[in-house]
């Protein structure tokens, strides 16, 4: 107890010795002059401070932070702290829900779970003894945003004969804070207070938890033009830092009043009918309420139609079903010719028909024009498909000089564009019918090959009837067929051969339209070997040799020549000398000539030698 009496004794000395103190130095402080934040968030109050007397340095701060209720000038302090202590004060409302962090610069007060009760203001403190002291303050604004706005309309008629306003609708609004406001509107506009028209009686209850709860009643005098109007109420509430609003669901008010004109319209399917769609027709008066209904059609004016109310349904219309409809209130007292009706129009496409139909067979180079036609209650759009690529548009066709790509299944596609559900299609298969047609350009192919490799000849044929394909192969006893495959007109043959000798080898196409053939020479070419005595490998060689030799001859007799000359042993004019003198050969001479001679033999014998060989077994395939 006494420790207690001595703390506080200290603290109030304290206290007395900064107010003292207070007036030496200057603090400037910034704090927030508001903060928003919603119900049971954390809110964090900053408060930043800095001292401005360099003659008086701050050694020692105390910051203190206290609470005020809005409209009570009594305040509670509710955390102290002088560098040495931190104290949070035991109870109150914060003594569990609020931290404190501070610095030489700034401290911020964090308080969790905020209440509706934190609407209040809090104040910073710090003073540094004779470095100066200030105190900053922050509104604490707390939001909670409300329940969904329940509206409740009048379930019974109201008559345009009522010389007051009635009351159209109710909405209440729960659980707000702080308190929401409610706006009606009809259709989309705002309605305003207006004595004899509009009247608006709205009720406030401020709850015991502390929400605001707002219900109003919309009083409104309707006239005739409200009976497909409808009315709502838009609640506007704050949250932190803008207004934001929620609007209820919309109602309708029923107005009573005499039927003067009828309407009969097209409720589904929307936009236009074919046949197969069921279709319902309503008939709405401008009376209520509503008298009951009677359905005919134009062409049959005293046959009533079955109906359910104001409304007739037409299950699977058909093209018969177009016409006029008429509805007119039944019993109904000096508005005898009070009717309405429209057209109705059932749309259809009938299946395409097309000429030649199924199928067709045609010669090549024949012309054949194609028609697709299908009878439409609107304009249609013709397209037509070879497989899936488009080779024509409109009703007509035109196939002109017909080839074997010609043939195929040929689809023509009817479609509606205003319509697109209407569509329909057919086709005709168009089969081309001739001769075999081999594929390549050649009709005759000539080859060499080397003796003992095999050659695969490959032939191909189009036609209709399907060709068959036959092989006649003079040269060779030794070949076979490898590949044999017939699909949509086309066969496909493949032999395999073994050149021993020069071949000729035929390919037969042929139907009962005609017959083509193609032919493949096969030349053979000897096998190159090293054994063979006169290779031209070795011809080469010798013919190299004897030059060499007989350019060795020429010299040794040309150097005998000379020698005898010298010594006066030939017995030549002087003429003689001279021609000899000027047509001799050097060593050197002879020595470049044989090289020259040497390097062109050796190409030739490179050549031959270095030739493209190929092995006995290697295949090559000729198409």
């Amino acid at each position: 107890m006494a420790f207690l009496l001595l703390r506080r004794a200290l603290l109030l000395f304290l206290h007395l010795c900064l107010l003292t103190w207070s007036a030496w130095g200057k603090v400037e402080l910034t704090v927030n002059e508001n903060l928003e934040v919603y119900l049971g968030d954390s809110a964090e109050i900053p408060c930043h401070y800095r001292f401005t007397d360099a003659k008086n340095e701050a050694r020692f701060v105390m910051i203190q932070w206290f609470v005020r209720s809005a409209g009570n000038r009594a305040r509670m302090r509710i955390f102290y702290s002088d560098g040495t202590q931190q104290i949070i004060d035991r109870n109150t409302d914060y003594s569990g829900r609020i931290n404190v962090t501070s610095d030489q610069k700034e401290t911020r007060l964090l308080i969790q779970n905020v209440q509706l009760s934190d609407e209040r203001e809090f104040f910073c403190q710090i003073n540094g003894l004779a470095a100066g002291n200030a105190e900053g303050k922050t509104h604490l604004r707390v939001f909670a945003r409300p329940e969904a706005p329940v509206i409740e309309g009048i379930l019974t008629g109201i008559s345009v004969t009522n010389t007051a306003p009635s009351k159209v609708a109710s909405c209440e609004v729960r659980n707000g804070f702080p308190k929401p406001n409610i706006t009606w509107y009809r259709n989309k506009t705002p309605l305003m207070p207006k004595p004899g028209y509009v009247n608006m009686l709205t009720l406030v209850t401020r709850e015991s938890s502390g929400f605001y709860s707002v219900q109003s009643t919309l009083e409104y005098k309707v006239v005739k033009e409200d009976q497909d109007s409808f009315f709502f109420c838009e609640v506007s509430f704050s949250v932190p830092g803008a207004v934001r609003t929620m609007d209820s669901h919309r109602v309708n008010v029923t107005v009573h009043y005499p039927t003067t004109t009828v309407e009969l319209r097209k409720d589904s399917p929307q936009g236009l009918v074919q046949e197969g769609d069921t279709v319902e027709l309503r008939c709405q008066g401008d009376g209520n309420p509503p008298p009951p209904f009677v359905f005919s059609r134009e062409q049959e004016p005293d046959a009533d139609l079955e109906s359910s109310g104001d409304v007739l349904v037409l299950p699977s219309v058909s093209r018969k079903d177009s016409g006029v409809y008429q509805c007119r209130p039944l019993g109904a007292v000096g508005h005898a010719e009070v009717k309405g009706e429209m057209q109705l129009n059932v749309h259809y496409l009938d299946p395409a028909v097309v000429v030649p139909k199924d199928s067709e067979v045609m010669f090549k180079g024949e012309d054949l024009v194609a028609t697709c036609n299908a009878l439409s209650s609107l304009a249609t759009t013709i397209v037509w498909y070879k497989d899936t690529e488009q080779v024509g548009q409109g009703n007509t066709l035109h196939l002109q000089d017909a080839t074997y790509e010609t043939s195929g299944v040929y689809t023509c596609k009817v479609t509606v564009p205003s319509l697109p559900s209407l569509h329909t299609s057919g086709s005709v298969h168009i089969i081309v019918q001739g001769g075999p047609q081999l594929v390549g350009v050649e009709e005759e192919v000539q080859l060499e090959e080397v003796a003992g490799r095999m050659v695969n000849l490959s032939c191909e044929a189009k036609g209709h009837p399907t060709p068959s394909i036959s092989w006649s192969i003079v040269g060779s006893q030794n070949w076979q067929e490898v590949l044999s495959k017939e699909n949509d007109d086309m066969t496909h043959s493949m032999v395999s051969v073994r050149v021993t000798s020069d071949v000729s080898a035929l390919c037969n196409a042929s139907n009962d339209m005609g017959a083509e053939v193609k032919a493949f020479r096969i030349k053979a070419i000897p096998r190159v070997t090293t054994t063979s005595p006169f290779s031209p490998v070795e011809g080469s060689g010798v013919i190299i040799v004897v030059i060499i030799l007989c350019l060795l001859l020429l010299a040794v007799l040309g150097s005998v020549f000379y020698f005898l000359h010298k010594k006066g042993k030939l017995p030549c004019g002087r003429s003689g000398k001279q021609e000899i003198s000027k047509e001799k050969t050097t060593k050197d001479d002879i020595v470049v000539e044989m090289k020259t001679n040497t390097k062109n033999e050796d190409a030739v014998l490179l050549k031959a030698v270095n030739g493209e060989k190929k092995g006995p077994n290697d295949q090559v395939t000729v198409v």
